[in-house]
């Protein structure tokens, strides 16, 4: 599918944005150069590949996580000179090294949170290496606003969130100029990998949206790179995902990872769907695995949710309750039982659904007016490109007004809203407190509150308080952990009766029930932490790329197109001047062609051949030496037809199961068989699925009926195509019929005819006048044909042919065959029958004779 981006990749290579000028291409951080070839070779994004063939300079294995940010604190220094970094302790990224091997180095690639002077820069730079491994990408101020804050978060977040934007005002339309800024700060930090990596030791984990083009500008310098990505936030449905007019361009780059990592199954489920509709994709099951074939590559889809960092949170308990807070806490809500939320200030978040609920809940049972209080932590909202934030917060505070003004009174107010930012150890005072946890988002990535709110419920082993342990939690069923807390009470957070009940619920529920819930929370959550987590990724891009340095690898196609073709080494792109001499030479040759994707485009509408095609056909079959043949799974009728002016042309209609030598010759069956009385048997059932599935229609051939599906839905079609072919099996289990499955086809034909017997056929019957083929040529394109190539590599041991004979056993296009050459497209099988039939007229020379004897 031919990409419609405005914005090419090698544009946006030769800096063409205000924003990469010159100024800043002078500072460079020092490199640690691990790749041949100067380090002006690697600025400018050349077409040209990096193979990765040269022995490394690391001993051991590396891992490079990339991120938008880095897992640091920047402050500037009270003197105002220079900064003071520090590690951020409530960084995921910074815990994901618990699951590596203890001798595993690890290396950051990031932005800072700050705004440091380009001045400043090199000194950073050099300091964040040196003390914390950290390679710091510094954005310019007006390429962050654009990249982050503009495509992140207008476009981006909102989309993947389930928010279409129908107005200028709601979400923000789609603006190419924030795209370009996206993929020219991908670019940047492609540089920052760059200048770092040993690509044969080490491994690129990229995380999350801001950052889904980076995979491509990497593929394009290191083909062999071991790569993964994974997605923080959901994954939106395929006609959610398709309204983005960028949509081929980002999924075609994430499809340049190994490996490509999503929270839960719907979100994985979904990015297949893409694949499937956009590309024709689809997945294979092995052993557990999911993978897709790309060009050759086995892209590993990994679902597992990420976990939290079990260590940090009891370390800040243990402050937490040496501290007055968690006292004071008890103390000021002693006798109430509290409902804490904790959430970002977000549109997605649904704090105002929650806040509904109560009010829902203290009026439908109002035993709980003057006991129950809901404590509702916002966090300061992540970036400025939040949308509706203004409009939210305003119904939020309405909505805290009112429910307190109807059922507050002196010392109890239901609802207690904080909006200001608390530490973590304050954060965990309210975890200790809370009776349960409510989460009410209409959508979220994965969303750790109520991991880390188990967690301080546990408390800490050795403690004072050694009762019984319980936690409650009502979640909605649209974030990414609510399937692994089998135990909490998931909701429709737009169902605000449904949720109120569940509150409710939650509270009064038995407390050996509670504690049960609790107990099973807590062994999944300590069990499932950020470190079995990353492992558990580490080790799958393992076995992902296990085969990276055994295949063939080459980068083709431009801008976003750009893909690597990763084949075994035996197979190989058919060379033009190795068949023609071999052609020339030989004496008595057989050429066998498919039709429909072979010497016809798949999809051309226009069925038959141009007079291009009929004028080689007409020079290679007006050959006295060569017996060339179309072998199709078309009727013999259409075939005849379509070659009518090519007299001397074999045909093989309907899998071979009618053949003619040539248009005076009459037509052969390949069986004995002539009843078809199966037909009246398997047509019934294909109209049944045709009626069913629209854009779906049944071909009857004389020895054959195909029921093919191409205009239909892609994923309706294969479930339906999948369900038909049971049904014809057992309905035609005593019947003497094979029923395959083809591209958008499903096919019953006589169990005798086949293409691999066809060639059979040819190659015994030459061999029995005389004429032992010593040049053999089959090209196809699908599975029907790969029983010719089949056939064709065990001709030698049936002495059909001869060991010296040239055998060119061709596929079209670059896919797993059992063919050992392949041509990329109909129009390269036309370029190359072009060649031979060129070469038809040519004599042999003496010296091709001698070489020959030789």
């Amino acid at each position: 599918m031919q990409s419609r981006s405005y914005t090419n990749l090698l544009e946006l290579a030769s800096g063409n944005f205000p924003v990469m000028g010159r100024e800043r291409e002078k500072r460079k951080m020092p490199r640690v150069m691990t790749v041949p070839g100067s380090i002006t070779e690697l600025d400018d994004d050349q077409a040209s590949s990096v193979a990765s063939d040269n022995p490394s300079s690391l001993a051991m294995d590396r891992m490079i996580i990339v991120a938008n940010q880095l897992p640091l604190k920047a402050k500037r220094r009270a003197d105002n000179k220079g900064w003071s970094f520090t590690w951020d302790d409530e960084s995921l990224y910074l815990r994901l090294k618990d699951g590596f091997p203890d001798d595993m180095e690890v290396l950051y690639v990031g932005s800072l949170n700050v705004d440091v002077d380009p001045i400043e820069q090199d000194d950073v730079a050099q300091v964040l290496l040196d003390r914390f491994g950290c390679v710091p990408t510094f954005l310019p101020p007006s390429l962050m606003e654009r990249y982050y804050d503009g495509f992140c978060k207008k476009q981006l977040w909102p989309l993947f969130h389930y928010m279409l934007p129908f107005s200028a005002d709601h979400g923000g339309r789609f603006d190419r100029s924030m795209w370009e800024s996206y993929v020219a700060a991908n670019k940047l930090f492609s540089q920052k990998v760059i200048e770092v990596i040993n690509p044969e030791d080490d491994f690129v984990w990229i995380h999350d949206y801001h950052l889904m083009v980076l995979p491509t500008f990497l593929r394009r310098r290191f083909n062999r790179l071991r790569m993964g990505f994974f997605l923080h936030s959901p994954f939106p449905s395929s006609e959610i995902y398709r309204t983005l007019p960028v949509r081929e361009e980002i999924l075609k780059a994430l499809l340049n990872s190994d490996l490509i990592g999503f929270h839960t199954f719907d979100y994985a489920r979904h990015f297949l769907s893409c694949c499937s509709r956009m590309f024709g994709l689809e997945y294979q099951s092995k052993r557990g695995y999911i993978g897709l074939d790309y060009y050759g590559r086995t892209v590993g889809i990994k679902i597992m949710p990420v976990g939290i960092h079990m260590g940090q949170i009891e370390s800040v308990m243990k402050l937490a309750d040496k501290e007055w807070r968690v006292g004071e806490l008890k103390q000021q809500f002693e006798g109430k039982t509290v409902f804490l939320g904790v959430d970002d200030m977000d549109v997605f978040k649904g704090i105002n659904l929650k806040l509904l609920a109560m009010e829902q809940m203290l009026k439908v049972h109002p035993s709980w007016q003057g006991r129950a209080v809901l404590i509702q932590i916002a966090n300061p909202a992540r970036g400025r490109g939040g949308i509706d934030l203004e409009e939210i917060q305003v119904e939020i505070q309405e909505s805290c007004k009112r429910i307190n003004d109807q059922f507050g009174k002196p010392g109890y107010q239901p609802i207690v809203y904080i909006d200001t930012p608390l530490a973590i150890n304050e954060r965990v005072a309210y975890y200790s407190i809370a009776e349960c946890v409510v989460v009410t988002a209409v959508r979220d990535g994965m969303n750790l509150t109520p991991y880390e709110y188990i967690v301080c419920r546990e408390g800490i082993s050795g403690s004072d308080s050694n009762g019984p342990k319980k936690s409650m939690l009502v979640v909605s069923e649209f974030i990414g952990c609510s399937p692994s807390l089998s135990g909490a009470i998931r909701v429709n957070p737009w169902n605000v009766e449904a949720t109120a009940e569940a509150m409710n619920e939650a509270i009064s529920m038995s407390e050996p029930e509670k504690q049960l819930r609790h107990e099973k929370h807590y062994r999944y959550v300590s069990t499932h932490n950020v470190g079995y987590w990353s492992r558990s990724f580490l080790q799958d891009m393992e076995r992902t790329c296990a085969d990276h340095f055994r295949k063939r690898c080459w980068g083709i196609g431009l801008g976003f197109g750009f893909r690597v073709v990763s084949l075994d080494p035996n197979f190989r792109k058919l060379s033009i001047d190795d068949i023609v001499s071999a052609y020339i030479k030989a004496k008595n040759r057989a050429i066998l062609l498919d039709y429909d994707g072979t010497v016809m485009p798949q999809n051309s509408i226009i069925k038959t051949p141009s007079r291009a095609v009929i004028n080689i056909m007409n020079k290679l079959s007006g050959d006295e030496n060569n017996k060339v043949f179309i072998v199709s799974g078309r009727g013999r009728e259409s075939l005849s037809k379509a070659f009518s002016p090519c007299k001397k042309l074999g045909i093989a209609a309907e899998h071979g199961y009618f053949m003619r030598w040539s248009q005076d010759v009459e037509w052969e069956t390949c069986g004995q068989n002539s009843d078809f009385g199966w037909m009246q048997m398997a047509e019934p059932v294909m109209k049944l699925y045709t009626e069913a599935t629209d854009g779906s229609s049944i071909e009857t051939k004389e020895s054959a009926l195909v029921w093919q599906y191409r205009d239909a839905d892609p994923g309706f079609g294969f479930a339906q195509a999948k369900e038909m072919l049971d049904h014809l099996e057992s309905v035609l289990a005593n019947e003497p019929v094979a029923v395959k499955s083809g591209q958008y086809i499903v096919e019953v034909k006589p169990q005798e005819a086949s293409k691999g017997l066809v060639a059979e056929k040819i190659f015994t019957s030459m061999a029995e006048k005389g004429r032992q083929a010593d040049f053999v040529l089959c090209i196809g394109d699908d599975r029907s044909d790969e029983d010719m190539f089949e056939i064709i590599g065990n001709a030698i041991s049936k002495n059909m042919i001869s060991v010296n004979t040239n055998v060119f056993a061709c596929t079209v296009g670059q896919k797993p065959s059992k063919a050992k050459y392949y041509l990329d497209d109909t129009s390269e099988v036309i370029f190359m029958l072009e060649n031979l039939a060129e070469a038809t007229d040519t004599p042999v020379t003496s010296e091709d004779e001698d070489d020959e004897d030789e």
